[in-house]
C-alpha cells in the first residue's frame, strides 16, 4: 500500500529531515550525508526509499547524483507531521 510505506517513509526522522533540506534546495547525495553525518551508503539507502516512492527526482551530473522535491505538496504533508510529533510529544510530558 502506498499509503502505509509513505507513512513509513515519514517516520523517519533523518528522511524528514532530508525532505526539509530538499525543499530549499536540490542536493548530492555527497552534501546530504555531510549535512545529517552519514555514510554516503546510508543517505543512499533513505533517499531510494523516498525516490521508490515517488517523492523524490533525480539527476547525473558527472559521478554525483542530486536530488529534488518532486511533489512540492509534500512540504504541507511534512509540516503538518511535525506539527503532530510536536503535540503528542507534549502531551507524553504532562
Amino acid at each position: 500500500m502506498p499509503d502505509e510505506k509513505l507513512a513509513r517513509a515519514l517516520g523517519s526522522r533523518i528522511r524528514r529531515n532530508i525532505l526539509h533540506s530538499l525543499i530549499k534546495k536540490e542536493l548530492s547525495v555527497h552534501k546530504i550525508a555531510e549535512q545529517f553525518s552519514l555514510s554516503e551508503v546510508n543517505s543512499s539507502k533513505h533517499l531510494k526509499k523516498l525516490y521508490d516512492l515517488g517523492l523524490l527526482n533525480t539527476r547525473t551530473e558527472g559521478r554525483e547524483r542530486f536530488y529534488s522535491l518532486k511533489i512540492p505538496e509534500i512540504r504541507l504533508l511534512i509540516k503538518e507531521y511535525d506539527k503532530v510529533v510536536e503535540v503528542l510529544g507534549k502531551n507524553k510530558m504532562v
